[in-house]
């Protein structure tokens, strides 16, 4: 066997030396490559599963509402859960998506991306750009729903189409612009301000509150809900079993919700939904007690709403509280929510059978308000509360943010219903809302056979 001589040898050293340092950038550029398709399948994959579980809130939302309401009414409310899902896909489509997450005007409205134009799936940005549209439309569909259960029981369903499609199309996309569209483009006017509300508890909840206030101040209560000198009267819902069920659906698809909105399967999404579990937690303990120490017994109807009122509001800080910080988040929303249902029942005389106002606009404001106290330095952005030496500054922004987005669906849901009131009426007739909603609106029962009318 021949021996390699020391310049031959020499060589060879050199030769691989060259060829080692040629395929090196190669061989780390492949794998930087790979990473990078393996994140973004990744970041797909995550934010798929999210937008999934949120798109299964929509049965919870049914649930919820047609346990509150009349049996005579449950077949009308699953229509207008079904429409707002069809209708604000449709419409998120073609200008919502634009209009919120398109290029900016001055912060303030979306300037492209209409019926998603330039997203296809044959790029990873395509790919990505898709994704990203299927989890924010099923966040739009859920602020348009909330409407529903608030006005529920004597509004045309004609006239409720009409209302999920502006809240889909202008209402929600526009405020959303202002405060997210930095997660697609280069930011709206009150995101760049610093402003937190990671998951939505105003750009969702707080939005879907208060246009459902809107709605129910402008179709009025239901007939025999007040008396003739304004006493508020009890009009119990059909179905505790199916709103319980409800609750645990929405509960289980909050965490596509809050988990989903980092769009990133890292780290963070353990602790986003151990405060998510214990918000919930917390908010069915504080609605219980403060039930039971002001009606005299622990009520479940409001102890099922204290579990959503702690998820709305820890929504917005999911990503920014501690555990402790959570818990005490949900506990102040569950008593919050007790007081505002009966706030706004016997003193504002504002007709809202699930207490869709309270749980969602109410208790979004103060979610988002919370955010400035108690943001952790230990936690998610470099967002610090008051509570933990951060200066009011936080909360100054917190409060402008939320109050703006708050009057913005107030008022533009108030001009909404009354538009769609006078000209094409907004409110079924007396003999049909005391017949049912699903006979004189739909010509169907919910429960056929079992169905039993009453006068009031």
């Amino acid at each position: 066997m021949r021996r390699l001589g020391i310049p031959k040898l020499f060589g060879c050293s050199l030769l691989f030396t060259a060829a080692l340092l040629f395929f090196s950038p190669l061989v780390a550029w492949a794998q930087e490559a790979e990473e990078a398709y393996t994140l973004s399948n990744a970041k797909i994959m995550w934010t798929l599963i999210g937008a999934c579980l949120v798109m299964f809130m929509q049965p919870g939302f049914s649930m919820v509402e047609c346990g509150l309401s009349r049996a005579k009414n449950a077949a009308n409310i699953l229509m207008k859960n079904f429409a707002d899902f069809v209708i604000g896909r449709l419409v998120f489509l073609c200008v919502g998506f634009g209009l919120m997450f398109g290029d900016t005007l001055g912060g303030v409205i979306g300037t492209t991306n209409f019926f998603i134009s330039g997203l296809n799936g044959s790029s990873a940005d395509g790919q990505w750009g898709l994704t990203f549209w299927f989890f924010q439309s099923v966040f739009c569909g859920t602020a348009a729903t909330i409407v529903s259960g608030a006005i529920c029981g004597r509004t045309k369903f004609s006239a409720y189409l009409l209302s999920s499609f502006l809240i889909s199309a202008i209402i929600y996309p526009v405020s959303g612009h202002w405060v997210w569209n930095s997660l697609y483009n280069a930011g709206g006017w009150i995101g760049k301000m610093g402003f937190v509300d990671f998951a939505g508890s105003t750009v969702v909840h707080s939005v879907g509150g208060f246009v459902a206030m809107a709605g129910a101040i402008v179709v009025g209560p239901r007939i025999g809900k007040y008396s003739s000198d304004g006493v508020a009267r009890a009009i119990p819902g059909h179905n505790l079993a199916l709103t319980a069920l409800g609750v645990f659906i929405l509960w289980f698809a909050w965490f596509g919700f809050n988990c989903g909105s980092t769009n990133v399967p890292d780290g963070t999404i353990g602790f986003i939904a151990v405060n998510t579990n214990l918000a919930a937690c917390a908010g069915f303990f504080g609605a219980m007690l403060a039930s039971w120490w002001k009606l005299g017994k622990p009520e479940p109807s409001m102890s099922f709403n204290g579990v959503l009122a702690g998820l709305v509001g820890i929504t917005a800080g999911c990503f920014d509280v501690s555990p402790w910080g959570a818990v005490v988040i949900g506990f102040i929303a569950g008593i919050l929510v007790v007081y505002s249902v009966i706030f706004i029942d016997q003193k504002l005389k504002i007709d809202d059978p699930v207490g869709a106002i309270s749980v969602h606009g109410v208790c979004g404001l103060f979610g988002t308000l919370a955010v400035g106290f108690f943001a952790s330095p230990q936690y998610g952005s470099e967002a610090v509360g008051l509570f933990y030496d951060g200066g009011i500054k936080l909360l100054g922004v917190q409060a402008l943010g939320a109050i703006v987005v708050d009057l913005w669906a107030f008022f533009m849901g108030l001009a909404s219903f009354l538009v769609i009131k006078a000209v094409f009426g907004l409110r079924v007739d007396a003999k049909d809302e005391i017949k049912g909603l699903d006979l004189s609106e739909h010509n169907a029962e919910a429960y056929s056979g079992f169905q039993f009318f009453s006068n009031s």
